[in-house]
């Protein structure tokens, strides 16, 4: 738990990554990057947002107003000089179970909530969280995420009509098995064209962003395929939303910017307005902790990769604060759950970041795109968001990386790999990153159990043991001492020689020990009392002989003593050993 003093230097550094960026001779040869970079990942954004907003449930405004307000909030408040903060593809399996359950009211309250949750973790200073979570799991949980994510879009790309899919993925893939028969075959033909410009529009070498490129041609391809059959043969933004504001209503996107909202006056899972109450507070804590481990986990390790690619270091605890009060802003003004996104991020750095203020413009484009191009954006296909969204899928699962684990890692490693991976599309990320964790964590626990011992020194082939008389014994106990270990280290403490008056630990080598070892060691002091035999603690570190001396083993000349060192331990031992008729 963070003191006083700690939490107030977390809120102290709240904005460390804006100081950071316009410190350091800031002068308008950067802001022209910053601006060049801002226009390159606003374009970028402006169709992932749209994108993961639909996937998550929501109208695809939501999605674009995250990156508008949560964009700039985060920006402002956070602790990276380069990360871009908007939707992202790893909260879609998270948010849409909280969609279909309590609808965009409930989202955006638990969105506030996550958000809270996050300034508190910042405040405590739990920045360091990422290096708690064990590679295999973040690996296993990303790609289960983007397996999951792939087959929801099946449907709009192949122009399915699923009808009752169901809560679990089984019962998904079921549903759209069932609906195969039914492929409407020009969504597919704008779904793959999509993808084709999507993999093949780089190679071109032009600085118009593929995906931007491909949407503009899906569009066009729409357009002519809809105008021709003078009907919605294919099914767009506009055929499928409908917007209604301060008396105006369309279709599509409105062409409005975000406006102040009370996030409870909007429609819960059944279409009426969200009614606040303990129960609704009580079933959105869960989703809320996880959305916020969720932001916590992809911000950091932004933060560590765009550190990594700019020689820069962020400030994970002003990182987490601002992503909180991005979080808790955002739904005021309609802005679903955001955090930093990865490969907003890189592009933003390759494209010539100096600052946050490349994140702040990014904001801006997409807010000039809201209110200048709503009715072009209407247009796009749902197949080719679906494509867009497939792409994204891929990537974040990281394939190559994945088998390349499966075939390199040790064998734990794996387990928790494929865990993770099959928990989190079978159930969810959070009881996937939990089993995980506890995986992770036991096998670690295992594997640091088997580097302690404790093993009897022998003078004639140890020179350690050498300078004791024959009466006295030499143990070398080596390794973190600890619940796990203790007791097998412990148990190798046993005198077989009846002829001896004097044991020496030799504990140079324990770098900690528990209550748990602690707890065994009284035991031995036990022991060797009613055996009769003397008992010297070499090397041991201060601070562990100080919980010694607390739980009760304390000196008794001739009996019981501590030494710095094993000359030392020697010469008591010698001195002791003298003593005894």
């Amino acid at each position: 738990m963070a003191s006083p003093a700690a939490r107030f230097r977390s809120l102290a550094s709240v904005g460390a990554g804006l100081r950071a960026g316009l410190g350091a001779g800031y002068g308008p040869a950067d802001f022209r990057k910053d601006l060049l970079a801002g226009l390159t990942i606003g374009v970028v954004a402006i169709p992932l947002a749209m994108a993961l907003a639909v996937a998550t449930g929501v109208p695809p405004q939501y999605g674009l107003y995250s990156a508008i307000v949560a964009g700039i909030v985060i920006a402002l408040a956070g602790g990276s000089r380069f990360n871009v903060s908007g939707p992202t593809a790893a909260f879609v399996v998270v948010l849409m179970p909280i969609v279909q359950q309590h609808g965009i009211g409930g989202l955006l309250v638990a969105t506030f909530m996550a958000g809270a949750i996050l300034v508190a973790m910042g405040m405590a200073r739990m920045g360091g969280l990422l290096q708690f979570v064990p590679y295999p799991v973040v690996l296993g949980f990303t790609a289960g995420i983007g397996v999951v994510i792939a087959t929801l879009q099946l449907p709009d790309f192949l122009g399915l009509a699923v009808t009752d899919a169901g809560s679990h993925y089984a019962d998904k893939i079921v549903a759209i098995a069932q609906a195969l028969p039914g492929i409407d075959i020009p969504e597919v033909g704008i779904g793959v064209l999509t993808l084709a410009t999507i993999l093949l529009w780089p190679r071109l070498r032009t600085p118009v962003p593929a995906p931007l490129a491909a949407l503009i041609l899906a569009s066009a391809a729409a357009w002519l395929l809809n105008g021709m059959a003078d009907g919605a043969l294919v099914d767009t933004i506009a055929s499928r939303f409908s917007w209604e504001s301060g008396g105006q209503a369309g279709q599509g996107i409105p062409p409005m910017g975000p406006t102040f909202v009370l996030p409870w006056r909007l429609p819960d899972g059944d279409g009426v307005p969200l009614q606040l109450s303990f129960e609704l507070f009580q079933g959105l804590l869960g989703p809320a902790i996880a959305i916020a481990i969720l932001a916590a986990i992809e911000s950091l390790l932004c933060g560590v990769i765009a550190d990594g690619l700019t020689g820069t270091r962020h400030d994970p605890n002003a990182e987490l604060i601002g992503q909180g009060l991005g979080n808790m802003i955002a739904p005021f003004f309609g802005g679903i759950t955001a955090t930093a996104a990865i490969a907003r991020t890189t592009t933003n750095i390759r494209s010539g970041a100096r600052s946050p203020v490349a994140a702040i413009v990014h904001s801006l484009v997409v807010l000039g795109a809201v209110l200048g191009l709503a009715g072009l954006l209407g247009q796009v296909p749902m197949a080719a968001l679906a494509a867009l969204l497939i792409t994204i899928a891929w990537h974040m699962s990281e394939p190559r990386l994945f088998l390349r684990t499966l075939r390199s890692a040790q064998r734990g490693d794996v387990v928790v790999l494929l865990t993770c991976f099959g928990l989190t599309v079978l159930f969810d990320m959070v009881i996937a990153v939990a089993v995980g964790v506890g995986l992770a964590a036991a096998l670690f626990i295992h594997r640091m159990s088997l580097l302690t011992h404790a093993q009897r020194l022998d003078g004639a082939a140890r020179s350690s043991a050498a300078g004791f008389p024959a009466g006295v014994v030499v143990y070398d106990v080596n390794g973190p001492l600890f619940f796990a270990a203790a007791e097998k280290a412990v148990a190798s403490l046993h005198i077989v020689d009846p002829g001896v008056r004097v044991v020496v630990l030799d504990m140079s080598d324990v770098p900690s020990m528990d209550h748990t070892a602690v707890v065994a060691m009284q035991g031995v002091v036990d022991e060797m009392h009613r055996q009769d035999v003397a008992l010297v603690f070499a090397g041991l570190a201060p601070r562990m002989v100080l919980k010694l001396l607390r739980a009760g083993v304390r000196r008794v000349r001739g009996r019981l003593t501590f030494c710095g060192s094993m000359e030392q331990a020697a010469r008591v031992a010698a001195a002791w050993h003298r003593s005894v008729p």
